[in-house]
C-alpha cells in the first residue's frame, strides 16, 4: 500500500502528548549540552595537547559510538514491545556524565565523558524516534519530527543565551558552567518517568524481523542509507565551523550568541519545513537540503570577515531544517510499521559510521591544507548524495523486500 503525502492540515496543538512530551524533553537536554558545545572547541584547545586533528578525533569517534548502539537499541526496543526504558536510561546516562566536562585537565579525559555522553545518546534515539512515529499518524509524521527537531533547537539556541549571561557575570569560568548543566538534565529525566507513555506493538515482532540485518528491507531503503552514508562522510562536527568563526573574527564571547542564532533559525524553520515534508514528499525537500548544504559549506570555506560567517551560519541553519525532519521522514515511508526501529537503527548506523572518518579527515584537512579543502571536502560528497536520491521514487513507499 501506497503512503502519498498528506494535504491535510493538522496544527500542531494536535500532535500526540507523547510527541509534546518529548519535544520538551529534547528543550531542557539541549538547554545543558548547547552550553557547553561552542565553547568545547576552544576549552579543548587549551587543554595540553588540544588540537584540531584531536578535536575531528573525540567527535568523530563520539558520533560513531553512538550511532552502533542506536542500531542495538532500535532493534531491541522492537524485540522488547517498549521503547520508554531505553529513552528514560539514555537521557539519564548524558545527564550524569555530561558535567564531568568542567572536571576535564586533558585531552583523554574530555574524550572519556564525550564517549559516555554519546552512549546515552545511542542508547535513546532510535526508540525515541520510532515512539514518535508510533504515536503519530502517517499523515502527519513529517509535521511531529519537524517539531520535535523544532524543540530541540529552540532548546540549542536558549543554552547559549543562558552560558552568554553567566560568562559576562564570571569570565572565563568554563568550569563551573559545565558544571551546572546537571540542573536541566536531571529536570529531562524527571519530566520523562513522570511524563511519557509507552505505545503497546500492535503484533508481537518474528524472529527475523530483529535480526540486525538488511535482509528484508527493500532496495530503495539500502540507496537511501547509501547516499544518507556519503552525505555524512562530509558533513563533519560543527565544532569546524565554530573554529572557522573564530578564525574570521568572532571572539569566544559572542560565540555563544552565533550559536544561539544558528539554532533559532533552525527551531523556527524545522516547523515549516516539516510540514513541507508532509505536504511535497520527504525526497525534494532533502534533495533541496542537501544541495543547499554543499553551496554553504563552500561558503564558509571562502568567507573573509566576521559578518559574513554571521550570515551563513544563519543560512545554515535553514539547510539543517530542511534536512532534519525530512531524513527521519524518509525512513517511515520506505519501511513498514513493525521495523520502525530497526529502520531508524540502521538510519542511525549509517550515519555514525560516516561520522568517524568525515571528521577525523576534516581536521586533518582543516590542520594541513586549510579551510577550502576541508569543506570544499564536504561540499562535494553532499552534491553527489543529492544526485543519489533522484534515483528512489518520490511517493513509492518500498517496505518488504519482493
Amino acid at each position: 500500500m501506497n503512503e502519498e503525502p498528506s494535504k491535510e492540515k493538522v496544527p500542531i496543538t494536535k500532535l500526540p502528548a507523547n510527541v509534546k512530551l518529548l519535544g520538551a524533553a529534547s528543550l531542557l537536554n539541549d538547554i545543558a549540552s548547547e552550553m557547553i558545545f561552542p565553547l568545547m572547541p576552544a576549552f579543548l584547545l587549551g587543554l595540553p595537547g588540544g588540537s584540531k586533528t584531536y578535536l575531528g578525533l573525540i567527535e568523530g569517534v563520539a558520533d560513531s559510538v553512538a550511532s552502533l548502539l542506536k542500531l542495538w537499541s532500535g532493534a531491541w526496543s522492537d524485540r522488547a514491545g517498549w521503547r520508554k526504558g531505553f529513552v528514560v536510561f539514555g537521557y539519564g546516562v548524558t545527564a550524569l556524565v555530561r558535567p564531568l566536562s568542567g572536571l576535564a585537565a586533558f585531552p583523554w579525559q574530555l574524550f572519556a565523558v564525550r564517549i559516555s555522553d554519546r552512549i546515552g545518546k545511542g542508547v535513546r534515539t532510535s526508540p525515541r524516534d520510532a515512539l514518535i512515529a508510533d504515536s503519530t499518524s502517517p499523515s502527519i509524521r513529517g509535521r511531529a519530527f519537524g517539531f520535535h527537531q523544532a524543540m530541540d533547537h529552540l532548546g540549542a539556541a536558549v543554552g547559549p543565551i543562558l552560558a552568554t549571561l553567566f560568562l559576562l557575570r564570571w569570565p572565563s569560568q568554563l568550569r563551573p558552567l559545565f558544571l551546572l548543566t546537571i540542573i536541566p538534565g536531571l529536570a529531562v529525566v524527571a519530566l520523562l518517568v513522570l511524563g511519557l507513555r509507552e505505545v503497546p506493538a500492535k503484533k508481537n515482532p518474528s524472529p527475523d524481523q530483529l535480526k540486525l540485518t538488511l535482509k528484508p528491507f527493500g532496495w530503495h531503503f539500502r540507496l537511501y542509507l547509501a547516499a544518507l552514508f556519503i552525505f555524512t562522510l562530509g558533513n563533519s562536527s560543527d565544532a569546524f565551523l565554530l573554529l572557522r568563526a573564530q578564525e574570521q573574527g568572532v571572539s569566544q564571547a559572542y560565540l555563544p550568541l552565533l550559536w544561539c542564532a544558528f539554532h533559532v533559525v533552525k527551531s523556527g524553520s524545522n516547523l515549516l519545513a516539516g510540514k513541507a515534508s508532509d505536504w511535497l514528499g520527504p525526497r525534494p525537500v532533502l534533495i533541496a537540503g542537501w544541495a543547499l548544504f554543499a553551496a554553504i559549506y563552500l561558503a564558509f570555506a571562502l568567507a573573509a570577515n566576521a559578518g559574513q560567517v554571521w550570515l551563513i551560519f544563519l543560512a545554515y541553519g535553514f539547510v539543517y531544517s530542511l534536512t532534519e525532519p525530512a531524513s527521519k521522514a524518509m525512513v517511515t515511508r520506505l519501511e513498514p510499521g513493525e521495523r520502525k526501529g530497526l529502520a531508524f537503527g540502521w538510519f542511525n548506523f549509517a550515519i555514525g559510521i560516516a561520522a568517524l572518518p568525515a571528521s577525523v579527515v576534516c581536521g586533518w584537512l582543516y590542520e594541513n591544507f586549510g579551510p577550502l579543502a576541508a569543506f570544499g571536502y564536504g561540499a562535494t560528497l553532499a552534491a553527489i548524495a543529492a544526485l543519489l536520491l533522484l534515483l528512489i521514487p518520490s511517493s513509492e513507499r518500498q517496505g518488504q523486500k519482493k
